[in-house]
């Protein structure tokens, strides 16, 4: 029965006209740029570059100022204002979206500032030069070194001091959200030798015996505090200071921090200032990690995101499918809902031939089992009475 419905609907499937797969059939590039732009509006920002690749529907649409205005931060024209010196008056939201992404100095180059591409977030980084740090001006306590492992290409090695501090401040417009401070640091002067990088540990000491302590303050009153010891050698660790929230858009927060080693019984020396910075607290996770770490994580990451894919990737189409059905109905819809029945048909064919055939077998008589089954036990049995029945018999 499955076999025979199967073939009835993929003959007529087949023999019914080709007007769906000649040229004028519908496919991506009849979708509505509207409709389009309502879709992809759901995605983040790089898979909506990827997807204007596909043709003129997409690329137009992945230019809508309201699909990029709902990427941008809700204080974005502030940041403008503050990142960017000039900017045309006809600059559209994607173009705004592109410039705040790049990592954009101020204040001299001290600080950085741009926008995570995926999530829209901000951050921040403020190098070693824009802090306050005690003895950064006496070379018998601080260096300036050239390095390619910062951002500013520039960090400060601490040979020996007892009064170890440094404290910064910054003033910004952050967008509402929570945001975490970190403190970069390493143990050890990195540098490299035919081409491998050798780490110099001998001048590290003082760290174990008392741990860091790091101080946050806001214009708005807000307090964190934290304790560390610094440990580990030649790796770069982003120390967790503390966590501030932003409520009001239109406002500009003042952050407040320090980090110290005050005992004066002992020196301490060997480590690596690199810069402070400030993310999205979402992002905690991710930057606590070791930098040498971090291509292990991604690995995983990469299983892990592959699984979730796979699990999830047909529940997240379907909001997309529904849009899109949606469009079809109005443009042309009649030949592919009528191709979409032909399909279902099929399938349903070829699900009721992996069906298991439903009628009973046939039963057997009980009665007629031994006959059928053993012939010769039968006959022996016959001949066997047959005796009997001679021996039985009188004599003559």
């Amino acid at each position: 029965m499955g076999a025979s419905f199967s073939a009835l609907f993929f003959t007529d499937c087949l023999s019914s006209d080709s007007s769906f797969s000649s040229s004028s059939s519908p496919g991506l590039g009849d979708f509505p740029e509207s409709c389009v732009a309502s879709i992809i509006g759901y995605l983040d920002p790089p898979e909506i570059c990827k997807l204007a690749k596909l043709n003129r529907a997409f690329r137009g649409a992945s230019w809508a100022d309201f699909v990029w205005e709902s990427k941008l931060p809700p204080n974005y024209q502030i940041l403008v204002d503050k990142i960017i010196p000039f900017v045309p008056e006809n600059l559209g939201k994607r173009d705004i979206y592109s410039r705040l992404c790049r990592v954009n100095t101020l204040e001299g180059g001290t600080k950085k500032v741009w926008l995570d591409k995926s999530t829209g977030g901000v951050c921040m980084a403020i190098s070693s030069k824009g802090l306050h740090v005690t003895g950064i001006d006496d070379r018998r306590y601080w260096n300036h070194i050239p390095t390619d492992e910062s951002r500013f290409h520039s960090i400060a090695y601490l040979q020996q001091i007892w009064w170890f501090e440094v404290d910064g401040e910054v003033e910004f417009p952050f967008p509402p959200g929570s945001y975490s401070v970190f403190f970069r640091l390493q143990l050890g002067r990195a540098s490299k030798r035919f081409g491998r990088r050798i780490i110099n540990s001998e001048n590290i000491h003082g760290w174990a015996i008392k741990p860091v302590r790091f101080q946050l303050w806001t214009s708005d009153g807000q307090y964190a505090t934290s304790q560390c010891t610094l440990n580990e050698p030649g790796k770069w660790f982003h120390y967790h200071m503390g966590d501030f929230n932003v409520e009001n858009p239109n406002s500009w927060t003042k952050i407040k921090l320090s980090m110290t080693q005050i005992d004066c019984t002992h020196t301490k020396g060997g480590l690596c200032l690199d810069s402070v910075v400030i993310y999205p607290s979402k992002f905690r996770e991710r930057i606590c990690l070791p930098d040498n770490d971090k291509a292990s994580r991604h690995f995983h990451e990469a299983n892990a995101m592959a699984t979730f894919i796979g699990q999830v990737s047909l529940l997240s189409l379907v909001p997309v499918f529904g849009a899109a059905t949606a469009a079809m109905v109005k443009y042309r819809s009649y030949n592919l809902f009528r191709y979409i029945g032909k399909l279902l048909h099929i399938a349903m064919g070829i699900i009721l031939m992996m069906l298991p055939d439903s009628k009973p077998a046939p039963r057997i008589p009980t009665s007629n089992v031994n006959a059928e089954h053993h012939p010769e036990t039968s006959s022996k049995e016959a001949e066997s009475v047959e005796l009997e029945n001679e021996e039985n018999k009188p004599l003559p």
